[in-house]
């Protein structure tokens, strides 16, 4: 690929940011209707983490095909390709009749999203071949991650209360337009230098490891634990990832290849991925259920309550990644882990009448935390590949947040809504305790994965795998 103009590469991340925006956006603000669809679809609570999950979990499970595949056959034709199948997801979801439909079109949503986001950066990657530069616009990105999943409940507020559960999906339809003409215009094609081979197999185990994994935790509790679909359920998501492992290991073109974990700053952020967005899922879920349920908010009201969140990740995001460029990922990872892990502890004591000062330092902090998170996790996923490598790599770290908040939504919110005794509105905050200390748990993995991941043995294990990916760039003697 020529070398573009820095106008021309600006414009580049600004239409792959506005396509990262509609996809982060969607998966939060969601949430905030979730109690309007309860009451417009009849669905149980069960039902409703489908909603949010179908989502997540198709996004996860195609994340890695999609990003070696735009590798394989061009980045700006699956990109293009993503849009077209978010936009007529989105048609469809906000048009759906009920339940099951709205869950089905929502996993065609995720189609298209997963050809999105990994895919973006992919062709950031290859852009913006400065290293400065490149961590300068990758720092963009993970803040436009952070803000666009902030707003979702401001934003999915202001919908429902005007104009309905429905307009949540309309706002797609539009930007989404306007980013495949843009890109059509002015996204250069590329594809990596040698294609990779296809991994059927694996891309068939990574779904049935997730889906088999995230139904028995949500349909757990409903079910029976040891009743015999659970049980065959769980031993599926087992043999599932045991098979994945051992089958990714004995052939030549992975889907997944392991070496990049022997990366502790991959690794690391990998594992850091699972644990922030796991919080998310799990505090989106719950505050949502609890302003509008318990505390009897309407949408807007229940919005505008997360705002300190939201400003704060606004403030942060971009904040956090201008830190990465110029100091490293240490700092904003040591502040992640702890004001999440604050925000959790302090509403592990949450009541139906929770002081104002309580929920908004709370609220605060968790979107310090976010905020600061995701720049960091970009950074280490794609830093030392091989560009020809940047697909399938950060397709494994965005595959890391879809699974942490699908996990989230699936883990944390069973845990609060099988614990409510008596009606749901006076129960569910008492409920929600165990689910709290959860989220401050993630917060604590977050602040020691930032720990352990800064260290120069990190640095090390980092410059050892980009040099068994990259034999023909290793380090060159040092001059003398």
């Amino acid at each position: 690929m020529p070398e573009l103009t820095r106008r021309r590469r600006m414009l580049v991340l600004a239409i792959c940011c506005l396509s990262l925006f509609i996809v982060g956006l969607d998966n939060t603000v969601v949430n905030i209707a979730l109690p309007a669809i309860r009451t417009d679809l009849h669905a149980d609570p069960s039902g409703l983490q489908w909603v949010v999950d179908a989502y997540t979990l198709v996004l996860a499970a195609l994340l890695m095909l999609s990003g070696s595949t735009a590798d394989r056959i061009g980045r700006r034709r699956t990109f293009q390709t993503g849009l077209v199948l978010f936009v007529l997801g989105s048609l469809l979801c906000s048009i759906a009749p009920g339940l099951g439909w709205l869950i089905t079109f929502r996993a065609v949503q995720a189609v298209g999203g997963s050809m999105l986001n990994p895919v973006a950066m992919s062709i950031i990657t290859n852009t913006f071949t400065d290293p400065r530069e490149r961590a300068q616009a990758i720092g963009v990105w993970g803040g436009v991650v952070g803000v666009s999943m902030a707003l979702g409940p401001v934003v999915g507020g202001l919908l429902v209360d005007s104009a309905g559960w429905r307009s949540i999906f309309w706002m797609n339809i539009p930007v989404g337009v306007v980013a495949l003409i843009l890109t059509a215009l002015y996204v250069p094609e590329s594809r990596a230098a040698r294609a990779r081979r296809l991994d059927p197999v694996g891309q068939l185990l990574v779904i049935t490891l997730l889906g088999s994994l995230t139904y028995t935790i949500i349909e757990g509790p409903g079910s029976g634990w040891t009743s015999p679909a659970i049980l065959a359920l769980g031993c599926t998501a087992i043999a599932s990832l045991t098979a994945f492992l051992l089958w990714e290991r004995h052939i030549p073109e992975p889907l997944i290849d392991l070496r990049f974990f022997r990366s502790v700053p991959f690794a690391g952020a990998t594992a850091t991925a699972v644990c922030a967005f796991a919080a998310l899922g799990g505090f989106l879920f719950l505050n949502t259920l609890y302003l509008q349920e318990v505390r009897g908010y309407d949408p807007v009201r229940a919005g505008l309550w997360t705002l300190p969140m939201a400003v704060l990740t606004l403030i942060c995001a971009p904040l956090s990644g201008r830190i990465v460029g110029r100091t490293g990922p240490r700092l904003p990872l040591l502040v992640a882990g702890v004001a999440m892990t604050t925000s959790g502890v302090l509403l592990t004591t949450l009541t139906a009448h929770s002081s104002t000062a309580l929920l908004l330092t709370s609220y605060a902090l968790f979107g310090l935390g976010f905020g600061m998170v995701n720049a960091p996790i970009t950074n280490a996923a794609v830093s030392g590949m091989p560009r020809d490598r940047a697909g399938v790599a950060a397709a494994v770290a965005s595959t890391s947040r879809q699974v942490g908040q699908s996990l989230g939504v699936a883990v944390i919110g069973t845990v609060a809504v099988s614990a409510v005794v008596g009606p749901f509105a006076t129960g569910f905050p008492a409920a929600t305790h165990a689910a709290w200390w959860i989220v401050a748990g993630c917060g604590a993995a977050v602040l020691l994965l930032g720990i352990i991941t800064s260290t120069h043995w990190a640095g090390r294990t980092a410059s050892e795998v980009a040099a068994r990916l990259n034999p023909d760039h290793r380090k060159a003697p040092a001059r003398t």
